[in-house]
């Protein structure tokens, strides 16, 4: 039925993003019938689904850390893909928009209480305060332009264009990773640049290597590799080298978008438009690390140099959490691979299930045969783990930690996203409302089972909680299907642990504004 509305063009151009045509099929069923919402129970709060660590374990935990990082186990994993246009969203529009530069009309605007005008004139009065500044300035008297003087005649056209567009910075169009964030003595460092210096402070093994694996998007490559490449001089020496990886979001994990109507959307040239399946596809970029322990950050989440300690200490403190558990988990499923369990040990994994793990047992298995409850206890934790921070909720956009009842009626821990929620359910809307934690993403993972071999992380994915988006092309409106996000639908079926992290771990830069942030200034 689906093949009959391709023709030999369109079904060619499927082959070769290595998709099957039955995966077309089921995507468009998909976005046709749309994704069932989650159920969530209640928020996870501390003792409920959140573990609060004592300074005590906290160094106790980094110990365990540090010989698992040692032995060469450790590495980090970073997507940035994507250019830092939303960063800039609020200059763009005044630069799309000419009439909005007379200088005077701002100012009028801006005293009136406009929150875009107030923050467009805060941009150019405390522009100094950009790491790129010295860049933007040198840029502008390369042109003959005295930034100084422009700036004084309220010229704020001239430079946007030098910051925003390839006449000067285009910063616009740069990878979010490849902007200056923070001021040093004689350097200016990138994202691409902290997470370099992050992964030097607990990735490294005892050889002296550290592994950092970036994904990027085709158009950016080169220009993050040779940003690396002119710049890992400064980071690497006697002590240190750097194992740096870098992946692109594979085609075959494209989604096809379907028009108002359901029916195929097609561009200008009338050929099918297809879309990136949102970051859950890196589910399959992690898979092929087929790596041990692994960290994951985003790529706009660092700080500088001078708050960087508190980070590291909860870094490995997580870490060890995940070799603590991991041994707990692989030490009960060499026992009951071999049959040597009695009732004492039965009740003691059914605790370990409830109490670290989160996992209620499911009705009728405490009273079920022993066979039984052994094979549900090895369906249960041979999975691959995830040890998630989570920070005090302060309003921020984005998933959150709560209990959630799944299809089969099982109970876990997710991390839950807005767009998963039925906010028009009023019980849930207050459920979802009521949460006192936010998922930073500070995740760490363990992806090998009990006898070493990594797991096939893409068993572990629930297909059912992806999201349908309402997006445009050239003005037209179209429904895309978004993938399972990589920390909540992709890790669905993991074992997961949700630990609490001080907020101070937290720095997003999500608009050039929180560039601004004392968090983000030097000394």
């Amino acid at each position: 039925m689906t093949g009959s509305m391709f023709d030999k063009d369109d079904l060619e151009d499927i082959r070769a993003r290595g998709i099957s045509l039955e995966r077309i099929s089921d995507q468009i069923e998909t976005i046709k019938r749309g994704f069932p919402f989650a159920r969530i129970l209640r928020p996870c709060t501390i003792r409920d689904g959140i573990t609060a660590i004592d300074e005590n374990d906290l160094h106790r935990l980094g110990k365990i850390y540090s010989k698992a990082a040692s032995a060469g186990r450790a590495m980090k994993f970073v997507p940035a893909s994507g250019a830092a246009t939303r960063m800039f969203k609020l200059l763009i529009s005044f630069n799309d928009r000419p009439e909005r530069f007379k200088k005077e009309a701002i100012i009028r605007e801006a005293e009136k209480g406009d929150p875009d005008c107030q923050s467009f004139l805060r941009f150019f009065k405390e522009i100094k305060g950009f790491a790129f500044y010295e860049d933007l300035a040198e840029v502008m008297v390369e042109n003959g332009v005295d930034i100084d003087k422009v700036l004084s005649q309220g010229d704020y056209r001239c430079v946007l264009d030098f910051v925003l567009s390839a006449k000067g910075l285009n910063l616009a169009n740069r990878p979010k990773g490849l902007i200056p964030f923070h001021k040093y003595p004689g350097h200016r460092r990138t994202p691409f640049e902290e997470h370099l210096v992050e992964a030097g402070a607990y990735t490294k093994s005892d050889e002296g290597w550290a592994r950092v694996h970036f994904t990027v998007s085709p158009e950016h490559e080169k220009a993050v590799r040779d940003h690396i490449e002119r710049i890992r001089g400064l980071y690497e020496g006697v002590e240190i080298g750097y194992e740096i990886g870098f992946s692109q979001q594979k085609p075959s994990t494209d989604t096809i978008a379907l028009d108002m109507e359901n029916i195929p959307f097609r561009d200008t040239e009338g050929r099918l438009l297809f879309r990136p399946g949102g970051h859950g596809a890196l589910i399959e970029n992690l898979n092929d690390l087929q790596s041990d322990v692994i960290y994951i950050k985003n790529i706009d989440n660092v700080v500088p140099d001078r708050l960087k300690q508190i980070g590291y200490l909860y870094k490995k403190a997580l870490g060890g959490y995940l070799i603590d558990i991991q041994n707990r988990i692989f030490q009960y499923i060499r026992r009951l691979t071999t049959g040597e369990v009695n009732e004492g040990f039965i009740a003691e994994v059914f605790d370990f299930l409830k109490d670290r793990l989160s996992l209620p047992p499911v009705h009728g298995i405490e009273n079920g045969p022993r066979d039984k409850q052994v094979e549900y206890f090895v369906s249960k934790l041979n999975r691959p783990i995830r040890i998630c921070g989570m920070v005090r909720n302060v309003s921020e956009p984005g998933g959150g930690p709560f209990w959630v009842e799944q299809e089969d009626k099982a109970v876990s821990i997710q991390i839950v996203e807005t767009s998963q929620i039925d906010l028009r359910d009023k019980d849930q809307k207050f459920l979802w409302e009521s949460s006192t934690h936010f998922n930073p993403v500070d995740i760490v993972l363990g992806v090998r089972d009990y006898s070493g071999k990594p797991f096939d992380l893409t068993r572990f994915v629930d297909p059912n909680s992806g999201f349908i988006s309402k997006k445009s092309y050239k003005g037209r409106n179209l429904k895309a299907l978004e993938l399972p996000g990589l920390w909540n639908g992709s890790m669905a079926y993991w074992n997961t642990v949700f630990v609490e992290v001080p907020l101070v771990t937290f720095n997003p830069v999500k608009t050039v504004f929180d560039l601004l942030r004392k968090e983000h200034q030097p000394d």
